[in-house]
């Protein structure tokens, strides 16, 4: 136990001063929480694992989605399970969309430069509706993001990164979870306009 005087200051210093001290603590354990919380999570080789597990896993929901579009008539694409509800085609230019300007960002990519302003181009893509250019726009949504994917920095993916300030685990499972979802989504209408899935034996 100690004491201490402080002569009072010019202008009320004194009290400036003590206000400092006190919230001296407080910004080191912030600092000391926000360094923790951006340090890396894996090594540059454990990175690149989940990034090659993350592209081999939508690649086959990419290629059962493609397969989908394929085999459903031109004449079912219009067709909703009830209001209000995506149609096929709104269903599949979704995931297109997702292809295009969610997945590349969830690798710390990015959108074509000509994508146009998001929350205009996003619902333009559900627009679209003619067979053919649904399959198109899946074709080139799927190989721009899994170029963004392969071209992918491990170092760069070792702990949390823009835009979303998390870790490519999470991001990840965030994406094939949502994108896993889409295809038991698609395999639901599918078999509804009295499809069967190509690849079901």
């Amino acid at each position: 136990m100690f004491s201490f005087r402080i002569r009072p200051a010019r202008g009320g210093m004194t009290v400036l001063a003590f206000a400092c001290i006190a919230t001296l603590p407080a910004v080191t354990r912030a600092q000391q929480q926000q360094a923790k919380a951006d340090a890396p999570v894996f090594d540059a080789k454990g990175a690149e694992h989940i990034r090659n597990e993350y592209l081999a896993d939508l690649d086959t929901v990419h290629v059962k989605i493609v397969a989908l579009a394929t085999a459903i008539p031109a004449d079912k694409f219009s067709w909703r399970p009830a209001a209000g509800v995506r149609s096929v085609s709104e269903a599949f230019m979704h995931v297109a969309s997702e292809w295009w300007f969610y997945g590349p960002r969830s690798i710390g990519g990015k959108e074509p430069a000509d994508f146009g302003v998001p929350k205009e181009k996003l619902p333009a893509l559900e627009k679209i509706t003619s067979k053919a250019e649904v399959l198109d726009q899946l074709n080139k949504s799927w190989a721009h993001f899994a170029a963004q994917l392969k071209a992918a920095d491990p170092a760069q993916l070792t702990g949390k990164y823009k835009p979303w300030g998390m870790t490519i685990d999470a991001a990840a499972f965030g994406m094939t979870g949502d994108l896993h979802e889409h295809l038991g989504q698609l395999i639901a209408y599918s078999r509804s306009v009295g499809v069967k899935p190509p690849w079901s034996k």
